[in-house]
């Protein structure tokens, strides 16, 4: 069972380390267009702007799933249920 919490933990750890890596990346990407966008067409950066903004909250929405299915192992793991379950008739 030891060793199903500490991969557990170790695929927590992971989930959340790439989603982040990820949201990083995304976002010096889009940061670095959008000021290439709005240097060269001025006019639109208010619209780009905008834009630039809604795809941010979407990269974060998608970084906070990751977290949140992260937490849902690290406190509620099924997969530590599912092993006292398999478990139990060989120790009863």
């Amino acid at each position: 069972m030891e060793m199903v919490i500490s991969y557990t933990a170790l695929a927590v750890a992971f989930m959340i380390g790439m989603g982040a890596l990820g949201v990083g990346i995304g976002m010096g990407l889009l940061g670095g267009r959008f000021l290439e966008g709005a240097a060269r067409q001025p006019e639109l950066a208010p619209m780009l702007q905008t834009k630039m903004f809604i795809v941010v909250a979407l990269l974060d929405a998608v970084a906070m799933i990751g977290v949140g299915i992260a937490l849902l192992f690290a406190f509620a793991n099924p997969f530590v249920d599912q092993l006292r379950n398999a478990l139990a008739p060989v120790a009863g």
